[in-house]
């Protein structure tokens, strides 16, 4: 299973689950992250951090650790 820092740029992908644990994933969650919803990478900077995603309507730059955390498919 790939992870969301490993999908380039313009594609959407679907959240299939979150590693991580305690505050680190609760604050994903937060940011509207959850299993099943679509996610779409917009941008990544040059050196790869961070990631610009549209989720839910709104945009979320994330960084390399914690887009390693949102399992996709």
């Amino acid at each position: 299973m790939k992870t969301l820092r490993e999908v380039p740029c313009g594609e959407t992908v679907k959240v299939a689950g979150l590693t991580g644990e305690g505050p680190v994933r609760r604050r994903i969650m937060d940011m509207g992250i959850t299993k099943g919803v679509e996610v779409y990478v917009r941008k990544v900077a040059p050196l790869g951090d961070p990631v610009e995603v549209t989720v839910r309507g709104y945009e979320l730059s994330l960084r390399k650790a914690d887009a390693e955390m949102i399992a996709v498919e």
